[in-house]
């Protein structure tokens, strides 16, 4: 006689679901406590000066980092290069304190060779692309081609770009390449110390060009899309220990951490692809 066997599946299922949910928190709990020393046996004040392309990303990751480690991280925003006084080469000209250096990646390298980040620290964390915002609720030009981003530009009454690397690509080179200086350059605007997106916003220019890191936490504007591959400019940030930290290990604490697999969810919902490391 053959007796039927009776399925117990549908009963462990729901068990089961629960232990891969497990498995997964397991492993990002995992992965971010061997990417951090855990609970230093002193609490470091770490002072960071970044550029905007890291910042949205940045904000996010540090509250955790400083949970798991003690330290407490302090910041300094500022352009990547450029003359306002919040920029980041002249705040290290004045001396302000810093431990770590967050820019893009040829900025550092000058840091580097001035002897203001110590050669050999650098890290590289994240591929940023450039993109263009309108005001809310405008109507959103095409640039999905080359020749479409031609003819917004053209067609824009006033354009924007930030005083950091997307902002000297859009003006030195962009702008160039597509043959319109001439017909652009008397309506373009470079923005100094806040971000583009905010002067979409109140409407004092139709078109902004940023990272688009730097455009999406904007409120009141559109983001329409990313440069053509064509023409876009990638730019890679990255971070370095100052030649004169007064704190270098916790610093090199801080570096691990963004590059983890830990920090990797917060970079890439933020527009950043993540250049994480094991």
């Amino acid at each position: 006689m053959h007796h039927r066997t009776k399925s117990f599946g549908p009963f462990f299922r729901p068990f089961f679901r629960a232990f891969l949910k497990g498995v997964l928190k397991f492993s990002l709990l995992l992965s971010l406590a061997l990417a951090l020393p855990g609970k230093a046996a002193w609490a470091a004040d770490i002072h960071v000066m970044t550029s905007g392309g890291f910042t949205a990303a940045y904000n996010q990751l540090v509250p955790e980092f400083e949970r798991a480690t003690g330290h407490k991280v302090i910041t300094a925003y500022g352009a990547s290069m450029g003359n306002a006084p919040d920029a980041i080469p002249n705040r290290l000209a004045r001396k302000e304190r810093v431990d770590v250096v967050i820019l893009a990646a040829p900025a550092l390298e000058d840091l580097v060779k001035q002897g203001k980040v110590a050669a050999g620290s650098q890290t590289d964390l994240v591929r940023s692309l450039i993109g263009m915002s309108v005001r809310s609720g405008a109507a959103r030009p095409d640039i999905g081609s080359v020749d479409a981003l031609r003819r917004t530009l053209l067609n824009a009454q006033s354009i924007a770009y930030s005083a950091s690397a997307s902002g000297v690509y859009i003006s030195t080179e962009l702008f160039q390449r597509l043959g319109i200086a001439d017909q652009v350059s008397g309506k373009s605007k470079r923005i100094l110390s806040e971000r583009v997106g905010a002067v979409v916003a109140r409407g004092e220019a139709e078109l902004g060009f940023q990272q688009v890191s730097e455009l999406l936490p904007v409120p009141g504007v559109d983001y329409v899309g990313p440069l053509p591959a064509e023409v876009q400019r990638v730019t890679v940030f990255s971070a370095g220990i100052a030649s004169d930290a007064a704190e270098p290990d916790a610093a090199r604490a801080l570096i691990r951490f963004f590059t983890s697999p830990a920090a990797a969810p917060a970079i890439t919902q933020t527009g950043l692809e993540p250049l994480t490391r094991p």
